[in-house]
Order: structure tokens, then C-alpha cells, then sequence
């Protein structure tokens, strides 16, 4: 494996999960936070590859595949399950 691809999992993954975080942290609403989601799990799969090629960073890449089925949890909780709709609440 190249030194730039291994530089670029690496860096990659660490700019895309501070942007993902950062959008979170902005709590814009249901889908910007679904769509953060997805940049976590992009972030995640990058630092997955980039823990198990590098050597002596086996740690980050399973502390990545963690990451990734939470991120994934995320996501389908944001963007893919169908809320109940609130039907006439508290009133006659």
C-alpha cells in the first residue's frame, strides 16, 4: 500500500468526521443529521482501511468497525425509518 493512499484513508477520515460531528452539533433538523450520518460512515469506512493497513493500528480500525454499525444505526434512525405521524394530540 502507498504511503498517499494510506495518508489520504487517514486524513480523509479525520476531516470527514469532524464535519460530520460539526453538523450534528448544529442540529439543523432530521435530514441534515441524517446526512451526517452518512459522512460518519464514510469517515469510519475510510479509518477502517487505514487502521487494518497501517501497521500497528489494528486499535483504530476496530474502534472504526464500532463506529461504523453505530453510524449506521444513525442513519437508518435519520433517514430511512418511517416516523408514526402525530395524530390529534391532547384535545377534543
Amino acid at each position: 500500500m502507498t504511503d498517499t493512499l494510506l495518508d489520504a484513508l487517514q486524513y480523509y477520515g479525520a476531516a470527514a468526521s469532524t464535519l460530520a460531528a460539526l453538523l450534528v452539533s448544529l442540529n439543523l433538523g432530521e435530514r441534515w443529521t441524517g446526512w451526517a450520518f452518512v459522512i460518519f460512515v464514510t469517515s469510519s469506512l475510510a479509518l477502517i482501511a487505514w487502521g487494518f493497513l497501517q501497521p500497528d493500528s489494528e486499535g483504530i480500525g476496530w474502534q472504526n468497525v464500532a463506529l461504523l454499525c453505530i453510524n449506521l444505526v444513525g442513519v437508518y434512525s435519520h433517514l430511512i425509518r418511517k416516523k408514526p405521524t402525530k395524530k390529534n394530540e391532547g384535545g377534543a
